[in-house]
């Protein structure tokens, strides 16, 4: 029997250390990412008070003026750096459909302090290394986001051992990939709608996601997460108290031969009767390899009746055109980028 829904997973055994517990643990992963690609996870090991200071403070960040916000706003390279505005960007365009722009604002940034190395700062290397943008304002948010991000990158790597314990590899396959991982941390507001959404104009289109995984911490408010099962229905993922959701991307779909699902998802809008209260903070968190790690099927993935689909690619040159794509979802037309206007956090449609 497959999952249609979001399966929930205790990592306690994992940790615990025995060799059942483990298997345990990455045989149900297993199944999940097989079945529907998206589960949720608990016993996993992380501080609450990590995770409420680094929300408490995107959430206060989220609520500066937008002029300076933009202080720190993203440019056209691909590096993927500071505060996205609300209504200028349309996740869809990666799959292809062009819609209204999402209702969404955001602040990204990549691995903290990377060292001063040619390896890191030169070549393709360059735009996954780049140096973050920090806001002046709240004086917390550094340290805070600082934490969670340390916090969320430790936990990918656990991830990744299940993961190599599910395909019948040493547990620390992974780890020669992931010693100099190129991760992308994104927090997400998703303020409340006063106003009617366009036709097809979601808080966040469909799409996938291109990474290895995306460890994602949600809120319980109106107009949520979904991901569409097996049978093409979307199925809402629920938000569980000290968890958070996994789903599989791109990279890890062609590591496992397809045998892993990076499943499409999208982000709803609230019902117009809960639009006024249904502010979310989402903070997601891309879990990626090294720049120049080589995405090749896994030995245990392919076999006489199994053929390997994909050409093998490097991450980062992976990533650059999925980027690429996505900038395209931004070149709508000046007409429709004045239908919105960002003088504060919440959404205004003019005339």
């Amino acid at each position: 029997m497959t999952h249609l829904d979001i399966p929930i997973i205790d990592l306690a055994p994992y940790f615990e250390g025995s060799h059942d517990g483990k298997r345990r643990v990455a045989a149900e992963i297993n199944r999940a990412c097989e079945d529907i690609g998206f589960f949720v996870i608990t016993g996993h090991g992380v501080d609450p008070e990590i995770c409420r200071s680094a929300n408490a403070a995107a959430r206060e960040f989220f609520d500066l003026p937008v002029a300076e916000k933009l202080k720190i706003g993203q440019t056209s390279d691909p590096a993927n750096r500071g505060y996205e505005a609300l209504a200028t960007e349309i996740l869809s365009a990666t799959i292809g459909k062009i819609t209204p722009p999402d209702l969404k604002e955001s602040f990204s940034l990549g691995p903290l302090n990377p060292p001063d190395d040619p390896y890191y700062h030169t070549g393709a290397a360059a735009p996954h290394y780049a140096p973050n943008m920090w806001p002046e304002r709240p004086k917390n948010f550094r340290k805070a986001i600082e934490s969670y991000a340390d916090a969320m990158e430790i936990l990918g790597r656990d991830l990744h051992r299940l993961t190599a314990i599910a395909f019948d590899l040493p547990e620390d396959f992974f780890e020669p990939k992931l010693n100099n991982p190129f991760y992308i941390f994104r927090a997400l507001n998703y303020p409340d709608q006063p106003n009617e959404p366009e036709t097809e104009q979601l808080r966040a289109g469909e799409h996938s996601d291109y990474d290895n995984l995306t460890i994602c911490l949600i809120e319980d408010k109106p107009g949520g997460l979904q991901a569409r099962n097996t049978e093409g229905a979307w199925v809402d993922v629920p938000e569980m108290p000290g968890g958070f959701v996994v789903n599989i991307g791109d990279l890890m779909m062609r590591w496992t031969n397809d045998r892993w699902k990076s499943t499409r998802h999208r982000v709803i809008n609230p019902p117009r009767d809960r639009a006024n209260d249904s502010r979310r903070i989402s903070m997601c968190f891309f879990v990626e390899p090294n720049h120049d790690a080589v995405i090749e099927c896994l030995p245990t993935c392919h076999g006489a009746d199994e053929p390997i689909k994909y050409q093998p690619v490097t991450a980062g040159d992976y990533m650059i055109e999925k980027f690429a794509r996505q900038a395209e979802g931004k070149e709508w037309s000046e007409a429709d980028r004045r239908k919105f206007d960002t003088s504060d956090t919440e959404t205004r449609f003019t005339d």
